[in-house]
């Protein structure tokens, strides 16, 4: 598989998975949603914001628009759950089309941009945008787990989930 059919369908199971986990999220009472359950941004609400933080308003735009933004990873950018879901599942929408855009030689090209102390950074390109969407893997494990502590059923998330039913987005 080349690396933009590869990436295109990270792309599509990261809007699978999102959708799934935001389902899931939805039926929390507001309680179990901002409680403190021991996660590194501390509760689900926290985790969801900084999945919006890292995946949406820092790492989309230093591949799409070469800028790289300050935001803190434990910003509460979007207090509110109904908006916070809404604008997760349209930055998960974006990244096909983003990936779709990329030239060929862009792929074995690299990433530059400015860290969040300030300092210039140069990686692999493929190897970046992976770790974009393993990240987003990371913390949707976290709240699932979250969500089972708190007593509450968790959507399967696996990849190959994904895979087995070839009409998912």
């Amino acid at each position: 598989m080349d690396a933009m059919a590869h990436f295109t369908l990270l792309a599509r199971y990261n809007v699978w998975a999102t959708a799934r986990l935001l389902d899931a999220v939805r039926a929390l009472p507001e309680e179990d949603y901002r409680r403190d359950v021991g996660l590194f941004f501390h509760s689900i609400h926290g985790t969801l914001n900084h999945l919006l933080v890292g995946e949406h308003l820092l790492w989309f735009v230093r591949f799409a628009e070469a800028r790289s933004p300050t935001v803190a990873l434990d910003a509460e950018v979007e207090p509110d759950r109904v908006q916070l879901d809404a604008r997760l599942r349209e930055g998960a929408a974006r990244w096909a089309p983003l990936i779709a855009s990329f030239k060929p030689d862009r792929w074995s090209g690299t990433l530059d941009y400015t860290t969040m102390r300030g300092t210039a950074a140069s990686l692999p390109f493929a190897a970046t945008l992976a770790h974009v969407f393993n990240h987003g893997i990371h913390h949707r494990g976290q709240i699932t787990a979250a969500l089972t502590t708190l007593g509450h059923p968790s959507p399967e998330l696996d990849l190959v989930y994904f895979l087995q039913n070839p009409s998912q987005p």
